[in-house]
């Protein structure tokens, strides 16, 4: 006899206002400005944001580093946001800014630099993820994938001031009812979004409502039971690094999968791609994707583990959560993994293969807000592997 498996899971998103995602902002901002004076620049920038005031801390070697100037990124990262007003406790043009940023630890820099490129380390030890589902057109979770759509388009709202009375910092929450291992509606809704004094009214808090409910109804996972909680408390109007300090690095569910994968505890923002806390994470979504677009698999999670200083990795493991072709193991997949015949995941080739030290058409600011994962705008998300995968296990 089928049982039938019903479960509710919960992913949230934060926007590029909230004081953890300004920080990442400027932290990447600054790697893409080092790697246009120097694409083979090492970069670990660390911001910390607060009322009125902006720190950058860590380790940067690059060319001409001098040339750089990173309260002018700052202070572009945070008008660009929309944090314009000195009333509010953070201002493009006034808070005070701090730099404490160094060159990068040679005992670091010996493992990663070598002779030979190709047998360039790994720039730390540790392990990384990548995920990927069929359950929507983007290969994500729905819950993170509908949580960060949510909040991107209330950004593009207040910033072409259809919705005035909407500031920078906002976070929305989606439980999503899933049946065998399918989304077939949502639960739930939180949305909790800054607004200006007068726009705290519960007539803007219906707005947003409507607003909110018109773009799920586009996922066909809406229904007449979902729950909305608009700014439940009543009122948010001291938001952003006035409300809440920031942290680089300090929202990595939000940037990956929602927490319907693993993650190995690595941050992104504000490192250059010899941290495969970084690269390889984003080369594992690179494979785990064209493996479930291949048809290899429903659902695929990835994960490869790195010594620092060595070239090549020291594990993977693959799971497809009983969802894999007939006559495709985990076994098999990770064979073909460490076989390097479809996937290189040594440093320098996934590096080569997606182009990190050289983007065009992205950049790594632009990976800030809103998922790393899921937007096709960055080469990681590229369908590219799909027949030489199908040729493989032909």
């Amino acid at each position: 006899m089928k049982h039938n498996h019903s479960h509710v899971f919960t992913s949230e998103s934060v926007s590029e206002g909230h004081p953890d995602k300004v920080a990442d902002r400027i932290s990447d901002a600054i790697l893409d400005a080092c790697l246009k004076l120097d694409k083979n620049a090492h970069v670990a920038c660390e911001t910390m944001c607060g009322h009125n005031v902006v720190v950058n801390m860590g380790e940067i070697t690059c060319r001409n580093f001098k040339k750089i100037d990173t309260e002018k990124i700052a202070r572009r990262c945070a008008k660009a946001i929309g944090y314009d007003r000195a009333d509010e406790g953070f201002d493009c043009e006034s808070f005070e800014y701090l730099t404490h940023l160094h060159g990068q630890s040679p005992d670091i820099a010996r493992g990663v630099n070598r002779a030979s490129k190709a047998k360039q380390g790994a720039g730390d030890q540790g392990m990384m993820f990548g995920y990927a589902t069929n359950e929507t057109a983007s290969y994500m979770p729905a819950a993170i994938v509908y949580s960060h759509g949510l909040l991107k388009m209330f950004a593009d709202l207040r910033k072409s001031g259809k919705c005035p009375f909407l500031r920078p910092d906002s976070k929305s929450q989606l439980s999503v009812v899933y049946e065998n291992g399918r989304p077939v509606s949502i639960e739930t809704v939180v949305i909790s979004h800054q607004t200006t004094e007068k726009g705290a009214t519960k007539k803007n808090y219906e707005t947003i409502k409507k607003l909110a409910a018109d773009y799920l109804k586009k996922t066909g996972l809406l229904t007449p039971k979902t729950r909305f909680y608009i700014n439940p408390t009543g009122k948010f109007v001291v938001g952003g690094p006035s409300g809440d300090s920031g942290l680089t690095g300090r929202k990595i569910i939000v940037d990956t999968y929602g927490g319907m994968a693993a993650h190995g505890g690595g941050a992104f923002s504000g490192k250059d791609p010899s941290k495969v806390d970084r690269s390889a994470a984003y080369y594992a979504r690179y494979a785990a994707k064209n493996i479930v677009a291949a048809g290899l698999a429903e659902r695929c999670q990835i994960q490869v583990a790195y010594a620092i200083g060595v070239d090549k990795p020291v594990s993977f493991c693959v799971k497809t959560f009983g969802t894999a072709a007939p006559g495709i193991t985990n076994a098999d997949l990770e064979a073909m993994l460490k076989s390097g015949k479809v996937f290189d995941f040594r440093p320098y080739a996934l590096i080569r293969d997606l182009k990190l030290l050289t983007p065009k058409g992205w950049s790594y600011e632009d990976t800030a807000a809103y998922g790393h994962f899921g937007r096709d705008l960055f080469p990681w998300e590229k369908l590219d592997r799909v027949e030489k995968l199908k040729k493989y296990f032909k």
